[in-house]
């Protein structure tokens, strides 16, 4: 039975997406970004403060690989400490039977916006009568709430979703954001991702959550979509800033009906005006911005004409 190396590191708001794409090479299966300080009573107190430090986990195996994969780890992180001050790398030994269920001694109910209340499967919560709340098992699957990039989201999600929208959530991880955006009133949600695992997370939460009419999930990419010729009323994009412009390269803009709304995440203060400039060049036109601390979403549009 192989162990599992648990590898935690406790980063800033702007170094965290770097810190991350790091980690993302040699970790299993994705990793997870979560606010630190958290308790599990501050989810009752209708507000979270804003995050002074993010820790990024990732898992990879105890096995004769592990001692390269360390070097080579360091080594990665030794090339960012000399333009960023890192962190040294925190590591712990996780069994083979209790690694997949690790972080979750982490993931505690949290409020975002007005009326979402997002709740761990395994904890039972009070909700308020008109509180819309959403249960998530994430798996290894991306997306627990807990990072600003998806409370980002989901509060433009709460004030832009009506009812007759089609949406894409691309990229869609857990599936929190379909869910959010069924539980709203949306018509139908496509939630696409080339991670498997994240499929089926999408599927089983939307299941969990009684929206399972509402949401197709499938695995695929941009691609996919842009060749279908398919357009969405609303597109919802959380994922790194350099994805994103990645997409604006291959016709995102395509994927949103004229007059359609799109939201994208992941973008930190410095990556604003770049990631807006490209979307322009793809056919939408940036028209606010929701931040927290350090993160910022990019709110836009498809012009009718």
């Amino acid at each position: 039975m192989t162990n599992w190396i648990e590898v935690t590191m406790r980063v800033d708001g702007e170094s965290a997406e770097a810190v991350a794409e790091v980690l993302q090479r040699y970790g299993h299966q994705g990793v997870s970004v979560e606010q630190e300080g958290i308790t599990p009573d501050i989810w009752d107190e209708g507000e979270v403060p804003p995050p002074q430090n993010l820790l990024v986990r990732a898992y990879f195996p105890d096995d004769h690989r592990a001692i390269d994969t360390k070097k080579q780890l360091e080594t990665a992180l030794g090339h960012m400490n000399m333009m960023y001050p890192m962190p040294d790398p925190e590591y712990t030994i996780i069994k083979e039977e209790d690694w997949a269920e690790a972080w979750k001694v982490h993931y505690h109910p949290l409020r975002v916006g007005k009326h979402l209340l997002v709740r761990p499967l395994w904890i039972d919560v009070d909700p308020e009568p008109d509180d819309l709340v959403i249960s998530l098992d994430p798996g290894m699957a991306f997306g627990t709430g807990t990072h600003p990039t998806t409370q980002l989201c989901l509060e433009a999600l709460e004030d832009l979703t009506q009812s007759n929208q089609e949406i894409l959530d691309l990229g869609c991880g857990s599936g929190i954001l379909s869910i959010a955006a069924a539980k709203l009133g949306a018509k139908q949600i496509v939630g696409l991702d080339i991670d498997p695992i994240a499929v089926k997370a999408t599927l089983e939460n939307a299941e969990a959550n009684g929206v399972a009419e509402q949401i197709i999930a499938e695995e695929g990419s941009l691609e996919a979509v842009i060749k279908s010729g398919r357009q969405y009323d609303f597109i919802v994009v959380n994922i790194l800033a350099k994805i994103i412009l990645q997409m604006t390269e291959n016709n995102l803009g395509d994927t949103v009906r004229p007059g359609g709304l799109a939201i994208f995440s992941g973008i930190i203060d410095t990556q604003v005006e770049e990631v807006e400039e490209a979307l322009r060049k793809t056919g939408l036109e940036p028209y606010a911005r929701r931040q927290q601390g350090d993160w910022f979403l990019i709110e836009a549009k498809r012009p009718t004409d």
